[in-house]
């Protein structure tokens, strides 16, 4: 009878699983972040409305993702560590996609960067470098106290690694501003378009991972997180940080 209720149970969370909301959040603020903003922009020459369809998409993607971590932490499902290993994986393909474009048309071009870029700082992107790396080391040091029943040096651990992150994006951010005031942007030529595109879309992976970490940030400071979730997080913010070692080294120095 136990056996019975307790499969009950296992069945009864996993269609309430199945059925969260939260993925179609994320969903319809992916459509508004990237294809309409995008057309708004690009397409019907409206930056007004492209700034509303950011506006509207990025705080759905933002609470899709720490509403769908919770949910699942709250069932004690948590991260699977499995799942975490093979989307990291496709992942990686797209990032591979972006370089290997990006180095197919870079070699095909007689001269690079191509008329109409800007010279890219180079002690910029060394301190982001710096500040990601030490993230992921504060990660770890997180994990550890973790494991060692340490809540409160988890939790300084976990903090610094939020505040780093917070950091990373905000060099990105000015970064962004900087160039955008000289007259370089995605439109400006190809080297414009990758640089943007693939920095961007790291940049992203960033904020993905932070919200992961301020959606386990209630467990932490409550209940206390389970040390699954968190091994499981900072398997992705790890790989975060190796991406970000490819963009260093192809986009700034190369």
């Amino acid at each position: 009878m136990a056996h019975g209720n307790t499969h009950h149970a296992a069945v009864h969370g996993a269609a309430h699983w199945d059925t969260s909301i939260w993925p179609f959040v994320i969903s319809f603020g992916i459509f508004f972040a990237l294809p309409i903003a995008f057309s708004f922009h690009f397409v019907y020459r409206q930056p007004f409305f492209a700034v509303i369809a950011l506006g509207l998409g990025v705080p759905m993607i933002l609470a899709g993702i720490a509403g769908w971590v919770s949910e699942a932490m709250g069932k004690g499902e948590g991260l699977s560590y499995g799942a975490m290993g093979w989307f990291i994986l496709a992942e990686a393909m797209i990032f591979v996609s972006f370089f290997v474009l990006y180095w197919f048309l870079r070699l095909k071009e007689p001269a690079w960067p191509p008329p109409g870029s800007v010279e890219l700082p180079r002690l910029m992107p060394l301190v982001m470098t710096a500040v990601l790396v030490s993230s992921s080391l504060t990660i770890h040091h997180a994990e550890h106290r973790l494991d060692l029943g340490d809540g409160a040096g988890f939790r300084a651990w976990l903090l610094a690694t939020i505040v780093l992150g917070l950091c990373f994006l905000g060099m990105s951010a000015f970064e962004w501003n900087h160039l955008m005031h000289e007259g370089f942007n995605i439109g400006s030529n190809l080297f414009g378009t990758f640089f943007f595109t693939i920095t961007g879309f790291h940049g992203a992976h960033v904020i993905v991972g932070l919200s992961i970490f301020l959606a386990g940030l209630p467990a932490a400071f409550g209940s206390g997180a389970a040390p699954g979730f968190i091994r499981t997080a900072g398997l992705y913010w790890h790989f975060v940080d190796i991406i970000w070692f490819f963009v260093v080294s192809q986009i700034y120095y190369w």
